[in-house]
């Protein structure tokens, strides 16, 4: 089941059914987007997300946490290969063929050496390096259990320019779930900073004010990703009326103050704060189960829940530079001259898409109306 967010009391919705400003304009056209947060998954997988992300993304960020993890620069570039091979054979206009441009991330593990991130940097297809706290999310066991211990890569980090994108919670079992992000600021976080002032980290997926005031409060080094669902949504759509496990995502949903801080500073202009969508696919089967996994499904649709983010608190006008601009420039990378126009015209989310041969896969809001869609070019 879907959550209807009409269906919801004012005093807990989101502000993503806010009265649309007046003001709103038939049609905006932006720079085409970059996703810097994006999970693309492997093998069969590959046929359903490459073909979707591509059709919306110019470059996207691909997220390393596969089985087994991609920990060097050349099983990143066997990736981004068995990527594109997967691009070649969708099915979808040849020009988004032409200009997708999947980025690699290495996963920091105990066992990274400051000569992994040499080749990394030196590779020209690695764009930075993620911290996943081991057992924090899909996929993480891998992860590092002492960062301590990883002062030499971080050092090498600095030297070689190469980011650190850090899944921001702690995994204490004691640690409520709400709390996990804003005690891995307060315990891990500041001192790393501290440690690395020179050292460039996207906090990724902030679903929190607490973390946006820390990304606020430091150098133009330190930036953050926000995702459709932590704007669109608090974690009364997760769990009023049943739980929602399309809904269900790591870092999960916060207090509605929380999501009101997120659009805050998403449509502020701050080049600090720019778009990843966290879009990860899991099997339907495996989503609407008793142990269902975490990660909303966003790729295919993410423009039109941005737009629709950005225009439910009239500020639809800052959309390209949080899309489109600030996390270029965040990464050194040039402005994308391709153009894509989203029109202020309702579109019905399908309700599944084939995945895995067999399978299904259900994306966010699946068969709901979204006011904004992509115009399709003739």
């Amino acid at each position: 089941m879907i959550l209807n967010t009409a269906s919801i009391s004012d005093t807990e919705t989101s502000p993503s059914n806010a009265q649309t400003n007046n003001s709103t304009p038939k049609q905006i056209t932006l720079a085409r987007p970059d996703d810097w947060h994006i999970h693309l998954r492997d093998g069969n997988s590959l046929n359903t997300t490459v073909a979707h992300a591509a059709q919306s993304f110019n470059r996207v960020i691909c997220m390393p946490n596969l089985v087994p993890p991609v920990k060097t620069a050349i099983e990143a570039q066997a990736y981004r290969d068995r990527i594109m091979q997967a691009l070649e054979h969708a099915n979808i206009d040849d020009r988004y063929k032409l200009t997708f441009n999947p980025r690699m991330t290495l996963y920091l593990t105990d066992t990274t050496t400051a000569e992994d991130i040499k080749l990394a940097a030196q590779s020209g297809v690695v764009q930075a390096v993620k911290l996943y706290p081991a057992g924090a999310t899909t996929n993480s066991a891998d992860g590092v259990t002492n960062l301590a211990s990883r002062h030499e890569v971080f050092s090498a980090m600095q030297k070689y320019e190469l980011p650190l994108l850090i899944h921001g919670e702690v995994t204490d079992s004691h640690v409520d779930i709400f709390d996990r992000e804003k005690q891995f600021i307060d315990t891990t976080l500041s001192s790393l900073v501290s440690q690395f002032p020179e050292l460039k980290i996207v906090v990724e997926h902030i679903t929190t004010g607490d973390a946006a005031d820390f990304v606020l409060s430091q150098n133009e080094r330190v930036a953050a990703t926000i995702t459709p669902q932590h704007l669109l949504f608090n974690r009364n759509h997760l769990l009023v009326g049943g739980v929602k496990p399309h809904f269900y995502c790591l870092p999960i949903l916060k207090r509605k103050q929380h999501q009101q801080v997120l659009l805050d500073v998403a449509t502020s202009g701050n080049p600090k704060f720019f778009l990843g969508t966290d879009s990860a696919p899991h099997a339907t089967h495996a989503k609407e189960n008793a142990c269902g996994c975490a990660g909303c499904y966003s790729a295919s649709i993410a423009l039109p829940l941005y737009a629709t983010a950005f225009d439910s608190v009239g500020k639809i006008n800052r959309l390209e530079g949080f899309a489109s601009q600030f996390g270029a420039k965040f990464y050194g990378l040039p402005l994308i001259d391709e153009r894509i126009t989203l029109v202020n015209e309702p579109m019905q989310v399908p309700s599944s898409y084939p995945y895995l041969g067999q399978e299904t896969l259900t994306p966010l809001m699946a068969g709901e109306t979204l006011p904004w869609s992509i115009k399709l070019e003739s």
